[in-house]
């Protein structure tokens, strides 16, 4: 049946001898783009884009000073293993927790990543406030004045179905808990998660 429907999407009066599943691509593409392809990987693997994994004895030697934390992840409700390498109070590094009876010593992307949410060089650490085109760090209190002053007004104006709350893949349960009691207290059922838009 497949071979009959991609038979009859070839243009009317022309014959074809084979089936393709793209007609535009044809074998010598095909090869050539697979050659590319493969040159362009192993380009890639090489030393200089590519770094060694640190052995096992590197691992356990890198923090001398540390203590390992059993937690759970706490970006959904399954709740998976974490073992967490905490040195002067400092999240340092993290593993698999291997006997977790929930995870089973696997992790999803984002608890993989969840050491990122502290220790990432990316992570905004003061409010910022664009000003004629440029970025600047204000004040606490000044960012939270500003932003309760403009949420009032859109509230005053619009009402409360006026304010969209969207969540985020990277947020804790609690944080995206505290998100929707906000939007409760606010009045409006506006709310919803990044993964749905």
């Amino acid at each position: 049946m497949a071979q009959r429907k991609i038979r009859s999407s070839s243009p009317a009066g022309t014959k074809t001898s084979r089936v393709t599943l793209n007609p535009k691509v044809a074998r010598r593409s095909f090869l050539k783009l697979s050659a590319a392809t493969a040159a362009l990987t192993g380009a890639a693997m090489t030393t200089r884009m590519t770094a060694k994994a640190a052995t096992p004895a590197a691992v356990k030697t890198a923090y001398p000073d540390s203590t390992t934390v059993k937690t759970i992840c706490s970006y959904c409700a399954v709740g998976c293993g974490i073992k967490a390498e905490v040195q002067n109070g400092v999240w340092v590094r993290q593993e698999v927790a291997q006997d977790h009876p929930v995870s089973r010593g696997g992790h999803c992307c984002k608890g993989a990543g969840a050491i990122d949410m502290v220790t990432s060089e990316k992570r905004l650490k003061s409010p910022m406030k664009r000003v004629n085109g440029k970025w600047q760090k204000i004040a606490w209190d000044q960012a939270l004045d500003e932003i309760a002053a403009k949420l009032k007004t859109i509230r005053e104006q619009d009402g409360p179905d006026a304010l969209h709350l969207n969540g985020s893949a990277k947020v804790s349960n609690e944080m995206a808990y505290l998100q929707r009691k906000f939007a409760a207290f606010w009045g409006t059922n506006n709310v919803d998660h990044q993964a749905r838009i």
